[in-house]
């Protein structure tokens, strides 16, 4: 390994929405093929990265209820590490903005924040092919962070194709109750054969018909749901609230004509521990502006 580009990084990582999700069918091995479409927004955690002469990987700051041998960044340090047999270490900062447990991505981001770091920090010259083969071992939706852009997804998350999205606002709602996605994907109630589109299919189509197979379920599981798809039905009416992936977080597009500064006040008398907030739809992870010009 050559000299680092870098002694320390600040990233930024993103959270993503599905702006749909329909399962279209189950592999023999119990996998659910999905196809969705995946809209980076700007709601984002803070990862820093520090090299150190020490050969470890170290976390600083707790992260509540995440001991750091379980932290997908650490996690992901590691695996780098080993990957690549380096002697080397790592100090790692994360500074949580995105709820855990609202099925925004957020674990997912910062662990694909952490490969595209200490890609740079290491100077290791991997390629995004190398880094997503590696994100997958980490979680479905690692490599599309890595891909960094927003993207037509299908499989079981490993198909990625980028898809150019207008830009538009989203309120998004998380109710402070996290679902269990093994729980949605087990339910004999689940819609498991929706008929398959295309990109041009989904980019023609009107957001009134733009649908999550999972709502349903996550509605009877968790009531907290359906109050976060109202509460939204009544701040923003005309919206077309639905939730995002198996939940629990649920979002609106807003029209370029939303009353923002109303929309924020509403949002600062939210439900008791419910978290809201009006994001931007963003065409590139911001974790790549640092160190990539691509």
């Amino acid at each position: 390994m050559s000299e680092a580009y870098f002694q320390s990084l600040t990233l930024r990582s993103p959270a993503k929405i599905n702006l749909f999700l329909h399962i279209v069918g189950q592999r023999a091995d119990g996998y659910h093929l999905l196809q969705s479409v995946f809209q980076l927004i700007d709601w984002c955690d803070t990862l820093t990265l520090k090299a150190i002469p020490e050969n470890e990987i170290r976390r600083i700051g707790p992260i509540e209820g995440v001991p750091a041998e379980q932290d997908l960044v650490v996690r992901a340090a590691k695996l780098l590490k080993d990957f690549c047999k380096l002697d080397c270490g790592v100090e790692i900062g994360l500074y949580k903005e995105i709820p855990m447990g609202a099925g925004l991505g957020g674990g997912s981001s910062d662990a694909a924040s952490t490969l595209i770091g200490l890609n740079a920090l290491w100077n290791l010259h991997l390629s995004k092919e190398i880094l997503c083969e590696l994100g997958l071992k980490l979680g479905a939706d690692v490599p599309f962070f890595i891909f960094g852009k927003n993207a037509f997804v299908e499989g079981i998350g490993e198909k990625i194709q980028e898809i150019s999205l207008e830009n538009h606002d989203f309120l998004v709602i998380f109710p402070n109750q996290g679902i269990p996605t093994v729980r949605i994907f087990q339910d004999p109630q689940l819609t498991r054969d929706h008929a398959p589109i295309t990109i041009d299919g989904f980019l023609a189509s009107s957001p009134l018909n733009q649908t999550n197979d999972c709502q349903a379920v996550a509605m009877r599981i968790c009531p907290e749901v359906k109050q976060a798809l109202d509460w939204i039905g009544q701040a923003v009416p005309g919206s077309v609230p639905r939730m995002s992936g198996s939940g629990s977080s649920v979002f609106a597009v807003l029209e370029p004509k939303t009353d923002l500064a109303k929309l924020e006040n509403l949002l600062q008398n939210l439900p008791k521990g419910w978290i809201g907030r009006v994001v931007r739809g963003l065409n590139k992870n911001p974790a790549y502006n640092l160190i990539s010009s691509d």
